[in-house]
């Protein structure tokens, strides 16, 4: 981690993601009667209950609805859910108003091209591994670990460690 980043970690109150790609590995599953399946890590639910102990709000801004992203955000405390979102930055300009949010604030982790114009207006934009060649462009931080395979994890662990908030005490409740 570079010092700009560790800087900009330091200063994160909101942790905000896209679903397909990030929390998850991008696959959507349609099943004949029009449900949806979705895989999600558990390291990186894990990661999420983390964040919320420390303090950190998280949530979701994609371009798909899904009952299977409802339920991973009830079990795993996401606060924020904006689903079904046609323009992100959109979104993000009113959860920022609605909240009292600065830029400066808020991490975003994106990993294909609507996310692009989120990363542009946040203090830390952060790429998974295996994102587009253009929001890794606009990333300040790019994961070792690609989308839906831990890497909201490794973004949870980098922001706690620049915080001076990661324990190893956390690692272990129920």
């Amino acid at each position: 981690m570079t010092d700009l980043v560790s800087e900009r970690a330091r200063r994160v109150e909101i942790l905000l993601m896209d679903c397909d790609g990030v929390l998850t590995e991008g696959f959507i599953f349609l099943l004949p009667d029009g449900a949806e399946l979705k895989a999600f890590h558990s390291q990186d639910g894990h990661g999420l209950k983390l964040a919320k102990r420390a303090g950190i709000r998280t949530g979701v801004i994609t371009g798909r609805r899904s009952t299977a992203l409802e339920q991973r955000a009830r079990e795993t405390g996401i606060e924020f859910l904006c689903q079904a979102a046609g323009d992100k930055a959109q979104h993000l300009a009113e959860l920022m108003a609605a909240h009292g949010l600065a830029s400066e604030a808020i991490a975003f982790i994106g990993d294909d091209l609507p996310d692009v114009p989120v990363m542009e207006r946040v203090g830390l934009a952060v790429a998974v591994a295996n994102a587009v060649p253009e929001v890794k462009q606009a990333a300040h931080y790019i994961t070792t670990r690609a989308g839906g395979r831990g890497a909201v994890r490794e973004v949870v662990e980098l922001i706690l460690k620049a915080q001076g908030q990661w324990n190893p005490e956390f690692l272990f409740f129920a």
